[in-house]
């Protein structure tokens, strides 16, 4: 297989994300080694950026197909997205996708379906994880 080369954007944090990625949603909840399979045949073709997210339920697939693939995780651009029933517990939350990916650090997490509650906000994210060390963006 030829490998893609993918041009890269620059976010305002100075990360690098691929301009094309592949989004890790397989259309039903909890179809972990179809998800998987789907991972690690991208990465194989070159694919450098991989979405996915606590609610679509292949965080762990997600890590298992980084973890088996070989490829250096500083080489991998992994976003992942906060519930909207999470906004009040963003640290958790993280911590949770985290745990489930199984990697190092989260390249860029987002708030999935941004909703205004109260106690809930982009400086909330911010604070709670790009400080720590453990989200390269917010």
């Amino acid at each position: 297989m030829v490998a893609l080369k993918i041009p890269t954007f620059t976010l305002n944090t100075g990360a690098k994300i691929p301009a094309i990625g592949l989004g890790a949603w397989m259309g039903t909840y909890g179809a972990q080694e179809r998800a998987e399979a789907m991972v690690a045949k991208a990465l194989k073709l070159g694919y450098r950026a991989i979405d996915t997210a606590a609610g679509y339920g292949s965080e762990a697939a997600v890590g298992r197909a980084i973890r088996g693939s070989g490829i250096p995780r500083g080489e991998i651009f992994v976003t992942t997205k906060l519930l909207s029933k999470h906004h009040s517990n963003v640290q958790e939350a993280f911590d949770k996708s985290l745990k489930e990916l199984d990697v190092e650090y989260i390249d860029l997490y987002l708030m999935h379906w941004p909703q205004a509650e109260v106690n809930a906000n982009s400086e909330m994210l911010e604070d709670a994880l790009r400080h720590r060390g453990t989200s390269k963006a917010v």
